[in-house]
């Protein structure tokens, strides 16, 4: 694709300082520094599945807790998702992945429909993935879904490894979205019935 849909966003708070780019028509290319190394992993994952281009470097509190960056990093990629998106034009807007992870199996759909919201239902699992909080994904997404202008329906209806729980949602993820930000052709403008999102 010749001109690539991209942005870079930073943020500086008392908590984080972070600096982001993202390319939707990308190659799955993950550079990351977030100070958080599962978030590391979970993001590349993300960017490879989705064929996106992602560079992150952030500097957080982590010497509390990982809350503040993870949440930011969130904050951002919506972000930099919307600047990259502009009003939704010409891409299909809807995505769908189920993507399995030996016994684990996700599902997640999302809207691009500048109608944020989470739904997030996730079978139990283990509090701790080496000193990363699982309870911080969700949190992750719900920041994602508020400033990228996503509903999204994260679900887990089985597994036991939280590792492959959580790797097969960022997986998954990075699917669906690469699917609704896909250019659709036959849409002249946001797709929907009003003309507008």
């Amino acid at each position: 694709m010749e001109n690539k849909r991209q942005s870079a966003i930073t943020r500086k708070t008392n908590e984080t300082d972070i600096a982001l780019s993202l390319t939707l028509d990308g190659s799955g290319k993950a550079l990351l520094k977030t100070g958080v190394p599962f978030l590391d992993h979970m993001l590349t994952l993300f960017t490879v599945h989705g064929f996106f281009d992602l560079t992150v470097t952030a500097h957080g509190d982590t010497e509390i807790d990982d809350h503040h960056s993870v949440e930011d990093i969130g904050i951002c990629l919506g972000q930099a998702l919307k600047a990259c998106l502009q009003d939704f034009s010409a891409i299909n807007r809807y995505g769908h992945c189920t993507l399995p992870m030996d016994e684990a199996l996700a599902r997640v759909t999302l809207d691009l429909s500048n109608r944020p919201y989470l739904h997030y239902d996730v079978v139990p699992c283990d509090q701790k993935v080496g000193s990363f909080d699982s309870a911080l994904v969700q949190e992750f997404l719900r920041a994602l879904s508020l400033h990228g202008g996503m509903t999204l329906h994260v679900e887990v209806p089985y597994g036991q490894n939280t590792h492959h729980i959580l790797e097969a949602i960022f997986k998954a993820l990075g699917r669906a979205l690469d699917q609704a930000t896909s250019p659709n052709i036959r849409s002249q403008g946001p797709l929907s019935s009003k003309g507008s999102l």
